[in-house]
C-alpha cells in the first residue's frame, strides 16, 4: 500500500481574488473594497509504492524573482523560493534525489516544474499528460497560450512518459486522473494509503472555496471553466466513493492539516 510524505516547498503571496473568482468586487455600497494578499503553500509529495518511489511535482526555481516573467511574479510573489531548493527540502523530509525512481508532473507551470532540471540526462521517467506537454510547448515557444510556462523548466533532455486519456495506474493503489480546467493537462491522483484514501486535486482547486463552494479560480488561472467544472465533479465523486481526503494545490491550512495525517 503506498505511503505519502508531503514536502513543504515554500510560499507564494498573492491576492485572494486571483484564486477565488469574485472574492473582491466593488459595489455601490463599497465602491473601493480592500484587497487581501495572503500566503499560499507550494508543496511536493513523495509517494512510496512497493516497486518505486515517485516524486509529485518539483516546485519552483530558486531564482524565481529573476526568472519568472515580471507580471507573474508581481501577482504571485515567491518571496522565499531561494530558501527552498528541491534537494534540501527532500533531505529535510528524509529523502535524497537518488531515491526518486520517477516524477509525476501534475502540470508544467513554473511553480510546479521548476526543479525538473535535477532529472535532466537521467533515465528517471517524468509522467506528464499529453495535452499538458503540447500546451506547455505551445505556450513557451509562441506568443499564444499562457505566460506561466518557462521553456527552460521543461525543454530539456528528460525521459518523458506521456499519459494519454483520463486514467493511468502507476502502481497498486496509485492512479493518475486527468483533471483539465486550470490547464489542458492537469493530473490529479487517487492514492490508497495506510491512513486512508488521499485524492490529490492539485491546481484543479487552489483552495477550499474552489472545492467546497464551487467558486472557480480567478479568470487568469482558468484555461477552460467548462472543463474545470467537469473536473470538479470528478474529484467530488472520487471523494464520495472512496471516503477520501482531498488535497488542494495551494491551500496552506489544508496542507498543514493533511501533513499531520500522511
Amino acid at each position: 500500500m503506498p505511503e505519502v510524505t508531503l514536502v513543504d516547498r515554500g510560499r507564494v503571496r498573492a491576492d485572494v481574488a486571483s484564486v477565488i473568482d469574485g472574492y473582491t468586487m466593488a459595489t455601490a455600497d463599497d465602491p473601493n473594497p480592500d484587497h487581501e494578499r495572503i500566503d499560499f503553500v507550494v508543496w511536493n509529495a513523495v509517494i512510496e509504492t512497493d516497486d518505486a518511489t515517485y516524486l509529485w511535482d518539483t516546485g519552483g526555481r530558486a531564482d524565481a524573482a529573476e526568472s519568472w516573467p515580471d507580471p507573474l511574479y508581481d501577482a504571485f510573489e515567491a518571496y522565499d523560493a531561494d530558501e527552498h531548493p528541491l534537494e534540501g527540502d527532500l533531505a529535510d523530509a528524509g529523502y535524497d534525489l537518488s531515491d526518486v525512481d520517477a516524477v509525476v508532473a501534475s502540470h508544467l507551470h513554473l511553480d510546479h516544474a521548476g526543479g525538473l532540471a535535477a532529472f535532466e540526462g537521467t533515465d528517471v521517467p517524468v509522467y506528464v499528460h499529453e495535452e499538458e506537454l503540447k500546451f506547455a510547448y505551445y505556450s513557451a515557444k509562441t506568443t499564444e497560450g499562457s505566460i506561466a510556462y518557462l521553456a527552460d523548466d521543461f525543454d530539456r533532455d528528460l525521459t518523458w512518459e506521456v499519459v494519454h486519456r483520463d486514467r493511468r495506474t502507476l502502481a497498486d493503489g496509485f492512479e493518475l486522473v486527468h483533471l483539465p480546467g486550470h490547464t489542458p493537462g492537469v493530473l490529479g491522483a487517487r492514492v490508497e494509503t495506510p491512513a486512508g484514501t488521499l485524492v490529490i486535486a492539485g491546481d484543479e482547486c487552489y483552495v477550499d472555496a474552489n472545492y467546497r463552494e464551487g467558486v472557480p479560480l480567478g479568470p487568469g488561472l482558468l484555461w477552460s471553466e467548462r472543463a474545470w467544472r467537469d473536473s470538479l465533479e470528478t474529484v467530488r465523486e472520487l471523494e464520495r466513493v472512496h471516503d477520501a481526503d482531498v488535497l488542494y494545490g495551494h491551500d496552506l491550512d489544508r496542507f498543514e492539516e493533511l501533513a499531520g495525517t500522511y
